[in-house]
C-alpha cells in the first residue's frame, strides 16, 4: 500500500526553483512530523527540512536554510518544498518522509514511512 508519492522533480540551471509535491494518505499525513530528506550518489540520506503536524513549526537543514520552504495543506494531505537558488551540490534524490516525535528531527530515525523519491538535478 502506498502511503507517500513525490512528484515535481526534473532539471534546473543553478539559480533557478523547483516546487516538490508529496501526496500523502490520510493515516500517514496525521503523523506528528512529516518532511524532506535527500540523497546523493555515493552519499548517506540526510535531513533536509521537517514540519510539525500544525505546520506552524519547521525546521531546516543548514545547507538549505534561508532557499528552502517546506509547507503542508492539511486539507489535501499534501506536503511541498519549495526550491528557490538551486545550486549544483542540491542536486540528490528528494524523499518524502512521514514519522512520530520520539528522535531528532535532523536523524531519519523518526521515519516511518518514505515515498520512491523523485530525482532534483541542478546544472552548473
Amino acid at each position: 500500500q502506498v502511503q507517500l508519492v513525490e512528484s515535481g522533480g526534473g532539471l534546473v540551471q543553478t539559480g533557478g526553483s523547483l516546487r516538490l509535491s508529496c501526496a500523502a494518505s490520510e493515516r500517514t499525513f496525521s503523523r506528528p512530523r512529516m518532511g524532506w530528506f535527500r540523497q546523493a550518489p555515493g552519499k548517506e540520506r540526510e535531513f533536509v527540512a521537517v514540519a510539525k503536524w500544525s505546520g506552524a513549526i519547521t525546521y531546516y537543514a543548514d545547507a538549505v536554510k534561508g532557499r528552502f520552504t517546506i509547507s503542508r495543506d492539511n486539507a489535501k494531505n499534501m506536503l511541498y518544498l519549495q526550491m528557490n537558488n538551486l545550486k549544483p551540490e542540491d542536486t540528490a534524490v528528494y524523499y518524502c518522509a512521514a514519522g512520530g516525535a520520539g528522535r531528532e528531527y535532523y536523524s531519519p530515525g523518526w521515519v516511518d514511512d518514505w515515498g520512491q523519491g523523485t530525482q532534483v538535478t541542478v546544472s552548473s
